[in-house]
């Protein structure tokens, strides 16, 4: 029995439909290629599969296939189509159709003038209606400006014009039409034939109304405020940043290592960390006690009862294991996540923040400050290059000056200043008029505060400055012991930029055994928890070095912004770890 004409059109509309589908997950790609990979897809095998299923049942039928990579095979012959010739000419009415009916979509940083139809999906910002047509801004978030979407009530549908007038700032749409040149100041719109409204947005509840707020505000809706210019400007020049920050490492030869966040090391030594365990705390009496060799309760609890077996913590730098790379890969660099429960309610600090910390074999102080240069350098110039409209509206909301200051720190090289000259520089200057500083009292061994970081920065010497060989007693334990003068400065160094203070801290490493095991004794710490990190020392030392660079305190500086709190998505800070 001949086949079913139903099964001839079934057949039929199912190859259509597989011809589209593997045509969607190609994407953009053309000609045979494009059929090979989407009929590898999900979409595309689901699609031949099904075909080849239903049409099995027929007495004349061959299973869907890919023939050749040439022609695209199904149960009739009249259904074998040319890969090479299928956009323009399908073997049915409905694909075609269905190809109108899905314009390719553009986003709004990428828009240019077009003959094609292009869908463009976003918010609305606002919305305008006049007698013959409406004006609706949509913002996609990859740009500042967006688009405007013009739709004349003569050339949309019914279903748009009842969209129109359901329109409200915030609601998500979809709208498709001709990108054209505009007549008004941007330099293009869209000529819109339909709008579709994805998600309803009541005004009247909407916390985004269409004023400016105050970037408290913002702090307290912050799952809502990237739809807002200055945070979606933040988020865009931040990635910008990272993705600028890996290609720069990358680029160099350094290799990107993932260091644990849980660790049992306090690398800075200074106890402001984030403890983690199961135990049970709300039940206090549950609670392991801490016993002596005999026997004895003690103070405390028992952390061998706990979940790793020790005292857990947040880390508060990925440091020491980048060390543990560096010591067997030459150049590496971390990015991620650390914490510090430091109680602090600046501008300045987060509780959880980002650390970029490259880490060097056989290198000095000298090549670590040669890096950090070359690193910001390169990033800055960067975003410079490609945020220039975020750029272009900082300088307009919050520092003028901006855009200049970034200039030349990418044109301009770093001052470097030991810090003994430093403090001699400040008690000068502090001395013509102490009233004016908040912290007026300076000598050797002081930990600059920012006040101090900014005037040499912005005004001794109005540029990038590295303020290099710091006191002893105010580093970290891992620094390592300058010889030249007995050992009472350490070789570090901190980079402080105009506008922000410190952005960079960095030292070459300890890599002398007895040195390091006499320096931590010092501090307190038990040698035992470092038994690994004191390895590195142990078997084939090499001199090393690196630094950290604040990620948060970078965007704020780019960005031209004061509080560190909307440089991160979501801030954690003292009383707050809200969303």
């Amino acid at each position: 029995m001949a086949p079913s004409q139903t099964a001839r059109s079934w057949t039929k509309r199912m190859a259509s439909r597989a011809c589209f589908a593997a045509a969607v997950a190609a994407g953009s790609s053309r000609g045979a290629s494009a059929f090979g990979a989407s009929a590898r897809s999900a979409a595309g095998a689901r699609a031949l599969s099904t075909v080849a299923g239903r049409s099995s049942g027929l007495p004349a039928a061959r299973t869907a296939s890919l023939s050749g990579s040439s022609h695209l095979a199904f149960a009739n012959a009249k259904c074998r189509i040319p890969i090479t010739s299928f956009r323009l000419q399908m073997s049915s009415t409905e694909a075609v159709e269905a190809t109108k009916a899905t314009p390719r979509r553009v986003k709004t940083a990428n828009a240019a003038v077009s003959e094609d139809t292009v869908s463009v999906k976003g918010w609305v910002r606002t919305v305008r209606k006049q007698k013959t047509l409406a004006f609706v801004e949509v913002n996609d978030g990859s740009s500042m400006s967006g688009i405007q979407c013009v739709l004349p009530f003569d050339d949309v549908d019914e279903a748009t014009m009842k969209e129109i007038d359901n329109l409200t700032t915030g609601c998500s749409v979809d709208v498709s039409g001709q990108i054209v040149e505009s007549q008004g100041k941007q330099a293009f719109e869209l000529s819109a034939t339909s709008l579709r409204i994805v998600g309803t947005c009541p005004g009247e509840t909407f916390p985004l109304a269409k004023k400016r707020h105050s970037l408290e505000y913002l702090r307290t809706i912050a799952h809502l405020r990237p739809r807002t210019n200055t945070i979606a400007a933040v988020s865009r020049v931040r990635s910008t940043l990272a993705g600028s920050i890996h290609a720069f490492f990358q680029e160099e030869g350094f290799k990107y290592v993932q260091t644990p966040l849980i660790t049992a090391s306090d690398c800075e030594g200074a106890g402001e960390m984030f403890r983690v365990t199961t135990l049970d705390v709300d039940n206090i009496d549950s609670l392991p006690r801490a016993t002596d060799e005999d026997g004895k309760e003690l103070a405390g609890v028992d952390y061998t009862e706990d979940f790793f077996g020790k005292a857990a913590f947040l880390t508060v730098s990925g440091q020491l294991g980048g060390e543990t790379h560096a010591c067997a890969l030459g150049d590496v660099y971390t990015f991620g996540p650390t914490f510090r429960a430091e109680n602090s309610q600046t501008a300045r600090h987060l509780a959880e923040f980002w650390m970029v910390e490259p880490e060097m074999a056989f290198a000095d102080l000298t090549s670590a400050m040669d890096n950090a240069e070359a690193m910001l350098k390169s990033v800055v110039s960067v975003a410079l290059e490609k945020c220039d409209e975020d750029l272009t509206f900082f300088a307009k909301f919050f520092d003028k000056g901006l855009k200049d200051r970034l200039e030349k720190l990418v044109n301009t090289p770093f001052v470097r200043v030991a810090y003994r000259d430093a403090i001699e520089y400040l008690q000068e200057e502090i001395a013509k008029d102490p009233s004016k500083w908040q912290f007026p009292d300076v000598e050797f061994g002081t930990d600059l505060a920012t006040e101090h970081e900014r005037w040499l920065a912005e005004t001794k010497f109005e540029s990038a400055v590295f303020v290099y060989n710091y006191p002893k007693k105010i580093k970290a334990f891992y620094m390592r012991d300058n010889d030249e003068d007995g050992g009472e400065t350490v070789n570090a160094m901190d980079l402080l930029v105009p506008g922000v203070g410190e952005l960079v801290g960095g030292s070459q490493r300890e890599e002398r055994l007895d040195v390091l095991v006499e320096k931590m004794k010092e501090l307190d710490l038990d040698v035992d928890d470092y038994w690994w990190y004191l390895d590195l020392r142990r078997f084939g030392s090499v001199p090393h070095a690196g630094y950290g660079l604040g990620f948060e305190r970078l965007v704020t500086y780019v960005c031209g912004i004061e509080n560190i709190r909307d440089a991160i998505a979501f801030p954690r800070y003292p009383g707050n770890a809200e969303f």
